[in-house]
This record gives C-alpha cells, structure tokens and sequence, in this order.
C-alpha cells in the first residue's frame, strides 16, 4: 500500500502492526537524545490547506525524529493565492523529490486526488468530513495502552457526528478490531445509516445518559461550526445542557472510563474543564502517542511497497519491530 488515505482500507492486522511499531517509538521519547536517523535523506512535504496546531506540529515532529527533512506549506504564502491547483502544487512539490506529502485539505478526497498524480507517498492528515487516520490511530494506540485491548469495549462518540473526519476514522478503526461503539449527538448531526456502513458493531443514540451507561471509553468531539451550513440545534447552551459532558454526567461510565478528545476544545461547550483536567482526561496523553503513531507510519510507508498488504506473523512483527529498534540505536 503506497499511501495512508483512511482507515477504511487497511485490514485489522495492518492497523495492529502500525501500533506495534508505534510503541518502540514512543520509548525513544524517554531517551535524552530523541533523534534517529531511519529516514535520514529523505523529504516530508507538510501541504496543510487549513489550519492546524497538533496535527501540522506533531507530523512535523515526528519526521525530524526520525531525521527526515521538512518542507512546510501555508495557503496564504503560496501560489495558491494566485491561482494555482491542487495538483500543480503537489506535482511541484513531487518536481522538488520529496519522499512524503502530507496532506490537510478541506475538500474530502483531496489526498485521493493527489495520491493519484504523484509518486510520492501520501499521507492523509484531515480531509474534509471524510477520515483523520493518523488520529485514529492515535486514538485507538491511548485507549490500547491504558485498556490493554479493544476487543469487547463499549465506546462512546459524543457530538457532531455528521461533519468529524475523526468519528468516520475511528469507528472503521474501533469496529475493525472488535469494539462496540455508540454514536450519540444531536439527530441532526448524525448522518444517516451508520449501522449500515459500519456493520452491528455500531448503534446510534440521542441520549447522552443512556449511551455512556457503562462506557469503557467516552470520545468527545469538537462542534464544528465553521462547517456547519445551517441550524442543526436552537441554542448552544440547550447543546451543552444536553450533550455536554460534565463529572455528573461521567457517573454513568464506568469508574476507570478513559475521556478522550482530539482538540481543539472548547472548554465549557463541549466538556467542562473538570473533565478535560480530571483523572480520567487523556487528552494529553493523546498529542504525545501522536508523535508515536505518526513515526511509525512514515516509517512504514517509506519502503519502495509502502505498507505491506499482509503484514508479517506476531513474532516476525516482533523480530521486525527488534530489528527497526536496533536499527534505530
């Protein structure tokens, strides 16, 4: 597989190799020298079409971690601002030899689009309502390393549903490797049909009380209104009254329920501060195994294949992951 466009086509197994390999990463966090050299001499195009804190930083991050260089793209200092395409800047930055695009875009499919034009590896970082891999991924590596496993858990998606990149990544991801989620939100922000999509593994709800009645995992999404193109509820405050989660609405999970959210948050609409900083919040927990997650997919991805269709056996992954790490030292 030459390019990381979604969740969507990798299998359970690629999805559990890629977080095997993210562990080894994250220890060289610990280490006084973060630095190695497994991509020394090659290139990481950051081509962010929107804005972006965590993601744009940790993707940056994770590249020069491992020793790549890095080419950085802002919309209002380009070409693009005189009128040039999406796939003439990418065939540019392709002219330019770089190894890795990745890629934020607001048009879903825009990553697809590029992924086909180049030759470079693409890696998905946002498009539109489509997928986030890479937080999913993310995502799926914190609840993995506090639960020890996701097959069986109860999760729980919180909020707008219908315009999250996040929610689609992480219920591929979440379904594939046995988990059961909820979606709960408002009706008119839950696009129709998910069980469908996704298969039973997912059951939908517009009561926040009901849905995190014995939670494993709560997953609370930032309200996107800048994509919002109508009124999907009366008023914010009914919005927070009703789907906002709060430690009283938390009593309901289970005692050691984790409380996700991939951020920006916004405090008080969404989830109170109690929450965010509380003993359950693993939110920043989440922006540190991003570095993690995003180093093992650039080096996953960097061979001439990209990521192998059929990865190898748990103790040849093992031995793999031995071998990268002392390659790695």
């Amino acid at each position: 597989m030459k390019d990381l466009l979604g969740l969507e086509q990798l299998s359970a197994e690629q999805i559990g190799y890629i977080l095997d390999v993210a562990r080894p990463m994250k220890s060289l966090f610990t280490r006084s020298i973060k630095k190695v050299p497994a991509l020394r001499g090659r290139t990481v195009a950051l081509l962010f079409f929107e804005a972006s804190t965590r993601t744009r930083s940790s993707f940056e991050l994770a590249a020069k971690r491992l020793s790549a260089d890095t080419l950085s793209f802002t919309t209002s200092t380009s070409s693009v601002t005189k009128g040039e395409s999406l796939l003439d800047t990418a065939k540019t930055f392709e002219a330019m030899k770089v190894d890795f695009i990745v890629v934020r875009h607001g048009a879903s499919g825009a990553p697809e689009l590029i992924a086909k034009a180049v030759k470079a590896h693409v890696i998905n970082a946002g498009d539109g309502s489509h997928e986030h891999p890479t937080q999913g991924l993310l995502d799926i590596f914190t609840v993995l390393e506090k639960k020890r496993k996701i097959q069986g858990l109860k999760v729980v998606i919180v909020g707008d549903i219908l315009h999250s990149r996040v929610a689609r990544s992480n219920l591929w991801g979440l379904t594939k490797l046995g988990a059961h989620v909820t979606v709960c939100g408002p009706a008119t922000l839950i696009p129709p049909g998910l069980p469908e999509i996704f298969g039973s593994g997912v059951s939908v709800s517009t009561d926040l009380a009901e849905a995190i009645e014995g939670a494993d995992v709560i997953n609370v999404l930032r309200l996107q209104r800048e994509r919002q193109q109508g009124d999907y509820f009366p008023t914010v405050r009914e919005y927070t009254e009703l789907f906002g989660l709060t430690n009283e609405r938390l009593r309901g999970a289970k005692p050691d329920c984790l409380v996700l959210h991939p951020g920006p948050m916004n405090r008080g609409l969404e989830i109170s501060s109690e929450v965010a900083d509380g003993p359950r919040s693993q939110i920043l927990d989440q922006v540190t195994n991003g570095i993690a997650v995003r180093m093992a997919v650039l080096h996953l991805f960097s061979g001439p294949e990209g990521l192998p269709a059929v990865p190898p056996e748990e103790k040849q992954t093992t031995k793999s992951v031995q071998t990268t790490f002392k390659v790695l030292s």
